[in-house]
């Protein structure tokens, strides 16, 4: 029960962050100016948004449907990619570690979802004897 538990506050948390980051990037017109300032700062264009918001987007909903596990596995394996690009990216800069923050939260909200998945969300290999 514990680890159902830490698995849906952490899954939740996970989708909640994800998809407003997702929205906001796809909504790139809409951001306020630090967001494009960031990524120009970061040293990507700005039309990456577009992508990481449908990726992010599209991840949220393979984790949170039930069954296909091996789409679960690449939803996680994306999130993990795309936080810690983002933590390396702002390591790489320079930046201080307030500016790391957001993509530390996720990434640890991403590492407890995938650890405390239930069975029935996993990918499991049967080995014939």
């Amino acid at each position: 029960m514990r680890n159902q538990i830490i698995y849906w506050i952490a899954t939740l948390w996970l989708a909640l962050g994800m998809v407003s980051t997702g929205i906001a990037q796809l909504l790139k017109l809409k951001l306020p100016p630090g967001a494009l300032v960031m990524m120009h700062h970061l040293g990507y264009p700005a039309y990456l948004l577009l992508l990481l918001g449908i990726w992010k987007l599209l991840g949220v909903v393979a984790v949170l449907i039930p069954k296909y596990p091996l789409l679960k596995e690449w939803a996680y394996a994306g999130f993990f990619f795309i936080m810690t690009g983002a933590l390396y990216s702002h390591i790489a800069v320079g930046d201080p570690l307030s500016e790391m923050a957001p993509a530390s939260l996720l990434l640890v909200l991403t590492i407890l979802s995938w650890y405390f998945r239930p069975v029935s969300r996993k990918l499991v290999q049967v080995i014939d004897q």
